[in-house]
């Protein structure tokens, strides 16, 4: 049996997405389609537009035929953990035989030599990047210059290449499957149309996730210039999604949640979130007093050393009090469980399959969901299953509509079935 793995966040499901899966199809005789999918919070540590019954929903609309949700605590990490918590979950089922993925370049070889040269890591490298990094420079710009720095005369085509979003993920899912040896055939298509970062609809048809986004955000309804970039069936979800008032969601609904948190929390505690160090913590704390927008936080905040995303992300640690020693025992067990969201009659046999390949729990009703969250503190899955759970229920918080920020929804809503 031949089964395709898909990494994705589908914020929202557009025809890019599309067109990544009907291509993958045409490329391979595959017997199914099985997605790892980001729950209610990105890779850049924001809410997504909408919640992820709906985007899992528009998914299966989409051509895919089991969506799994990848757990909170990789969903919202950095490229090369969010590409191991997420290569590891599809390596786990025990049924998935191939990963595709988009890339701005839709060549695997150059992706390959990067890949493998950061699961290897040569002491001229790591040499190179240690004196970058001590240089005060971001771990993904010292990255980017040793690389440069070791492969020479090949450098420009290679930083370039570093420069996509796409390929920075896709060089990160190559590197884990390289490093723990996984058994999974990698392969890339092209991405189509405008660029990750485009903020405008594009007349192409294909417009980025984030432009779709921005114009939502701007004037929550669905235009005809929106309507062009998504599938019909996306259309139609994300237009009750509006209607019923659960979307869309604004990354700044998060403002004054994050800043009550930052102002009620000691210096001691913060200095124990997950990427605080060097101090970081009184600069935290100091912003937080003096800032009255998430945007003017980030901005006391940001140093050469630490991006905005990765100050995006420490924010949302902080939210949720994710501590440096609760992700290091998160990250020595890995993914423990299957969240089923969504799945079609071809995704039941494959639920079948991993059930007899693989010995994690598959979580498919909100029963079981709860049952599995009562192992908190005594379990890895119970406490992985917590920060899903709590992301669920402060991301309700930031419905538009009131009677829509009910929490528990992770207790009372079982997979979607789509026969």
């Amino acid at each position: 049996m031949s089964v395709l793995g898909i990494i994705a966040e589908f914020n929202p499901f557009h025809k890019g997405h599309e067109h990544l899966i009907n291509t993958a199809k045409k490329n391979g005789s595959f017997d199914a389609v099985v997605c790892v999918m980001s729950g209610n919070f990105s890779q850049r540590a924001e809410p997504t537009v909408c919640d992820k019954w709906s985007r899992a929903e528009m998914a299966l609309q989409g051509g895919v035929d089991l969506v799994i949700e990848l757990p909170f605590a990789f969903a919202v990490r950095s490229a090369y953990y969010f590409a191991r918590g997420a290569v590891q979950l599809l390596a786990r089922t025990g049924v998935i035989t191939h990963l595709g993925f988009g890339s701005e370049n839709g060549q695997l070889d150059p992706l390959l030599k990067i890949a493998s040269l950061l699961a290897n890591e040569p002491d001229e490298y790591r040499n190179q990047l240690k004196d970058l990094l001590g240089q005060g420079l971001s771990y993904p710009a010292a990255r980017s210059r040793a690389l440069q720095h070791y492969f020479g005369p090949q450098a420009a085509d290679l930083a370039e290449l570093m420069n996509g979003p796409n390929n920075i993920l896709a060089i990160e899912y190559l590197h884990n499957i390289i490093q723990d040896q996984i058994n999974l055939q990698p392969f890339t298509i092209s991405r189509q149309g405008d660029g990750y970062h485009s903020q405008q609809i594009s007349g192409s048809g294909f417009s980025s996730a984030g432009a779709i986004r921005t114009a939502l955000l701007n004037d929550p309804v669905i235009t005809e210039k929106i309507e062009q970039a998504l599938p019909e069936s996306s259309r139609q979800i994300l237009e009750r999604e509006i209607s019923m008032g659960r979307a869309p969601i604004s990354p700044n609904a998060l403002e004054q949640i994050v800043l009550a948190n930052l102002r009620s929390m000691s210096l001691s505690s913060l200095s124990q979130i997950y990427e605080i160090s060097e101090g970081l913590e009184y600069r935290i704390k100091e912003a937080s007093l003096h800032s009255g927008t998430l945007e003017e936080l980030r901005r006391k905040i940001k140093s050469k050393r630490y991006s905005l995303t990765r100050i995006n992300r420490i924010l949302i640690y902080s939210l949720f009090h994710l501590t440096k020693e609760q992700i290091d025992i998160l990250d020595q067990h890995g993914p423990q469980y299957f969240h089923i969201l969504a799945f079609s009659s071809t995704g039941r046999k494959i639920l079948q399959k991993i059930k007899n390949k693989s010995s994690l729990p598959i979580l498919s009703r909100g029963s079981q969901v709860k049952k599995l969250s009562q192992e908190q503190g005594s379990s890895e899955a119970g406490d992985l299953l917590a920060l899903d759970i709590l992301a669920s229920d402060i991301y309700s918080l930031l419905s538009p509509a009131s009677a829509m920020r009910g929490g528990g929804k992770d207790f009372l809503t079982s997979s979607l079935f789509i026969g």
